[in-house]
């Protein structure tokens, strides 16, 4: 049976004014509560899963301070996101999006103003969430590597905390990217041309239109390209084991030695867990002779990514592949600032 994806018509922009625009509507039906599937979370850390409908209705959207004007929430840049790629794959299967939420601000209407936080009444409390990041994937457009079949998939990030809320109405940020959805785990391959980290917006069509560019500049084919390069690479245990004390020095480098070389985003907990699962993922560890491949390799960064919190998610996703070709190109003797971590 077809899937049928289910937005409420309060989701999407008011205006949007594009050549591309196609008859929405008639795709639309009223709101259902979407509820997460039972597959891998795109995103782990401390972020909690949400319905859109939940996020539509109870929570308050902030404002800023000087002028009292409303910040564009998240679910409205997740709709401007969803009809942006409905329009640009009007042909598409296009799947729920799935929602995840952190850092909770919470707050009391001002009738309860005196009254103790254990005595609130339900319809007494505010809240809103800082930060929030989406996925929609796109599992008609898919492609496989290594035998992982991956999707389309696009991911957004928006945290309030970027903004200065406490002045008068500008341009949000917002972080997009576009990629692909490694099936096997929900590993998100983000490559850094398909990756937008700063989008500013002031109106739900602004973000329907940059959704759309990044779109129609995404080198789908230059990504997979890509990704297959790492297939036929192999590092040996020793390798593995110096790459990750590599990692382990590299935030304490001096500073001009780290200038020279490219910027790594990987954490030392992140290097824990890759250096973990290198032995206990089922999918993608050592094989018994103690070789990984870089398809591998870049499966457990990218692995270890999705313990990060939400606004440095994206950011850490797209630095695992990069990292992973600059040692790829290591292994081949070509010039790389990355021969630092395997010499």
């Amino acid at each position: 049976m077809e899937q049928t994806t289910i937005i409420p018509p309060s989701y999407l922009p008011m205006v949007v004014e594009a050549e591309q625009t196609t008859n929405i509507g008639e795709t639309i039906i009223d709101a259902e509560i979407i509820t997460e599937d039972t597959r891998s979370p795109f995103i782990e850390a401390n972020s909690i899963p949400i319905t859109l409908e939940s996020l539509m209705t109870d929570c308050v959207i902030p404002n800023f301070a000087k002028d009292n004007e409303a910040v564009l929430s998240h679910s409205q840049f997740i709709g401007a996101t969803y009809q942006a790629i409905r329009d640009y794959y009007r042909s598409e299967q296009i799947e729920e999006p799935q929602v995840r939420v952190s850092h909770i601000i919470r707050g009391r209407i001002p009738e309860a103003i005196n009254k103790k936080s254990s005595e609130l009444l339900p319809h007494e409390m505010t809240q809103y969430y800082e930060r929030m990041a989406f996925c929609i994937n796109v599992p008609s457009i898919h492609k496989d590597v290594n035998g992982n079949r991956l999707n389309l998939s696009v991911v957004g990030v928006k945290s309030y905390g970027r903004d200065n809320l406490n002045g008068r109405l500008t341009a949000q940020k917002f972080s997009l990217a576009v990629g692909f959805q490694n099936t096997v785990c929900c590993n998100q391959c983000i490559w850094t041309d398909g990756y937008r980290d700063e989008i500013r917006a002031i109106s739900p069509s602004e973000i329907y239109q940059h959704s759309l560019h990044l779109l129609d500049t995404y080198d789908m084919a230059k990504h997979i390209y890509l990704l297959k390069s790492l297939e036929d690479l192999y590092l040996s245990e020793t390798q593995f084991a110096l790459i990750l004390g590599k990692m382990r020095l590299y935030n304490y480098l001096p500073a001009k030695i780290q200038r020279e070389i490219p910027k790594m985003l990987i954490t030392d907990s992140m290097v824990n867990n890759v250096a973990r699962q290198y032995y206990r993922d089922p999918n993608f560890s050592a094989d018994d002779n103690g070789e990984l491949s870089m398809w591998d390799f870049y499966n457990l960064l990218t692995g270890a990514c999705k313990g990060s919190y939400i606004d440095t998610f994206l950011a850490r996703e797209a630095n695992a592949l990069t990292t992973s070709l600059g040692i790829a190109q290591g292994l081949r003797n070509e010039d790389s600032g990355y021969s630092w971590f395997i010499s």
